[in-house]
C-alpha cells in the first residue's frame, strides 16, 4: 500500500508539472517543454516538503498535552453531539454505555478511531456517496459492538454506578521484579 501511495504521488507530481507546462505559454506545445515537464515532475516528487507529505492520523492515547486535550475536546463534542443523540438508545445489560466514557481509555481509543473515520468518510468529495455506508459497516458497528458488549470497557458500569478500574489488569508476576529470598 505504501508503494501505491508513492506511485500516486509521483503521478500527481507528473500531471501537475504537465498542466503547468501546458498552461505557461507558446512554447508549451513543443516536445522539448513536455520532456522538461517530465523531468521537473520527477524532481518535484523527490524533493517534496516534509509538511506536504501525507501524515497518519494521531493515535489519541499517544498524544501529550495540549494536543491530547484538544483532540479529546473535539472527540467529546462529536460523541455528545452526534453519536449519543443519533445512535445510542437507552443503555441496557446487552448494550452498555457509561456517561463518563471519557474516563475509559479503551473507549477513548475506539471512539477516536470511529471519529477519524467519520471525518473522512462523510465527505462526498473525497469518498463519494457511499462513504457513510462504509463508515457504518466498517467503523461504527464494530466499535459499538466492542464498546457496548458485555465484555467491553463499560462492563462494570450501570445506570447509577461508574467503575473505571474494572478492566485494568493486575500486576503480572515476573522474575525480573522479585528479589531472591
Amino acid at each position: 500500500m505504501f508503494q501505491d501511495i508513492e506511485d500516486l504521488k509521483a503521478q500527481v507530481g507528473h500531471l501537475t508539472a504537465l498542466v503547468k507546462t501546458l498552461t505557461e505559454g507558446d512554447d508549451a506545445m513543443s516536445g522539448e517543454a513536455f520532456v522538461d515537464g517530465e523531468e521537473t515532475a520527477g524532481a518535484e516528487t523527490a524533493e517534496q516538503d516534509p509538511e506536504e507529505e501525507w501524515q497518519s492520523p494521531p493515535f489519541i492515547l499517544l498524544l501529550d498535552s495540549p494536543q491530547y486535550d484538544d483532540e479529546l475536546r473535539g472527540l467529546i463534542e462529536w460523541v455528545e453531539g452526534v453519536l449519543v443523540p443519533g445512535y445510542l438508545g437507552e443503555p441496557s445489560a446487552d448494550a452498555r454505555w457509561c456517561h463518563l466514557w471519557w474516563e475509559h481509555p479503551v473507549a477513548i481509543a475506539r471512539l477516536h478511531a470511529a471519529w477519524l473515520a467519520w471525518q473522512e468518510l462523510t465527505d462526498p468529495v473525497s469518498c463519494g456517496y457511499t462513504g457513510p455506508s462504509v463508515w457504518h459497516r466498517d467503523h461504527l458497528d464494530p466499535a459499538m459492538r466492542e464498546l457496548r458488549g458485555p465484555t467491553g470497557p463499560f462492563q462494570g458500569c450501570t445506570k447509577g454506578e461508574h467503575q473505571i478500574n474494572h478492566r485494568l489488569p493486575g500486576l503480572v508476576p515476573s522474575a525480573w521484579t522479585h528479589e531472591n529470598p
